[in-house]
């Protein structure tokens, strides 16, 4: 993710906190784990598994993305319809700031009152205001079972089907829009898993065995009374590439043009309906239950198109309340795109964060939003 947002507005040095990766405290049964933020995110998981616990947060490329990366980056991905982002399991932070210095906020106790609730602030600043050192996270238990349902459909039935599902007596943890293209790459690593439909939605559950199988039967006769679909059922290790599939899908360096759009969800079939007719090329993955759309645009692009799709994207999300941002494109189009989107009301506020926590600007100076 260093391509994410603004290149600095003055050269600098790079940190890097790989090192930084001991497990400080693990007091499984309280389901709190304090570690150094250099670990990976592969690695922490895989400690994790050992007592059957886990940090269900989707991150691509697993086993290269830091802990403290991904807190800076707010990085979620299709599990966050049913287990949220990293501001539900952050409970204690510890930061550098610009004179060397460390901070402390929150505590290794779920309970804990005490002090600033800081810890919100530094996930998704990029890095604008601190390093983050080490924290403190709440975990989950591993679920017993798990399973994928993919659902294809023509695009006139998008609606009715994503209605459906948002009326239905279950609870799944992932509700995936994908158009044909993003549904053609994922099934070139998946050997064919999803359907060959013009659009293809992907519902997924995970919890005790009795209660996955029962969810996944009653969706079943829901969907198949209202919506004529294609509905195919996958459960336990078999579903298991998919998932990889859906959570790898956001990160694609050879992309030309990455966005994310934030929407609200009523609104997330129009707006992918949309970005399909004006590039037909887009792989379109939708989190449809939280309102967001990841876009990649692959092949010939130029910035005068990327310009113009840019617009009427945002034409659409701004009728929803919402905006999109860049987050990959290449270097040189930054100083024309809007990698932020349209200018938001509280910048001052922003603006006055940076100046009370990096007052000199050490940290990544003119990277995020309005040249924070």
């Amino acid at each position: 993710m260093l391509g994410f947002g603004v290149p600095p507005t003055k050269t600098g040095v790079g940190v890097d906190l790989r090192s930084l990766d001991r497990v400080i405290d693990y007091p499984a049964r309280d389901m709190t784990i304090t570690v150094q933020t250099g670990i990976t995110v592969a690695k922490l998981q895989a400690l994790l598994a050992t007592e059957n616990q886990r940090l269900p947060i989707d991150v691509p490329r697993a086993d290269l993305a830091t802990l403290g990366g991904t807190i800076a980056t707010n990085t979620s991905g299709c599990r966050r319809y049913g287990f949220g982002t990293l501001r539900d399991y952050l409970i204690g932070i510890s930061v550098v700031n610009d004179e060397g210095h460390e901070v402390k906020a929150g505590g290794r106790v779920v309970k804990n009152v005490a002090g600033y609730d800081l810890c919100k602030l530094y996930i998704g600043s990029l890095g604008t205001l601190g390093i983050i050192t080490q924290v403190t996270l709440k975990l989950k238990p591993r679920p017993e079972e798990q399973a994928l349902l993919t659902l294809g459909c023509e695009a006139e039935a998008v609606e009715l089907l994503l209605e459906t599902l948002h009326r239905s007596r279950t609870r799944p943890v992932c509700l995936d829009l994908l158009n044909r293209t993003a549904a053609g790459l994922i099934n070139g690593r998946t050997a064919g898993l999803l359907p060959e439909s013009p659009w293809v939605v992907v519902v997924g559950f995970e919890d005790n065995r009795e209660a996955v199988g029962w969810q996944v039967q009653q969706l079943i006769k829901e969907v198949s009374a209202t919506c004529g679909c294609t509905i195919n059922a996958r459960a336990g290790a078999v579903a298991e590439p998919l998932w990889q599939a859906l959570v790898e899908f956001p990160l694609r360096p050879e992309a030309v043009l990455s966005f994310k759009a934030n929407l609200l969800p009523h609104a997330v079939v129009e707006f992918c309906h949309r970005a399909s007719q004006d590039r037909p090329d887009v792989r379109l993955q939708a989190h449809a239950g939280n309102g967001i759309v990841v876009g990649h645009v692959e092949g010939d692009l130029t910035l005068e198109q990327a310009q113009e799709m840019l617009v009427r994207l945002q034409e659409t999300t701004d009728t929803a309340q919402g905006n999109v941002v860049i987050t990959h494109c290449p270097a040189a189009w930054k100083k024309t795109l809007p990698v932020w989107g349209r200018a938001r009301g509280d910048a001052w506020l922003m603006h006055a964060v940076k100046d009370k926590l990096d007052p000199h600007r050490l940290f990544n100076p003119g990277r995020f939003v309005d040249g924070i």
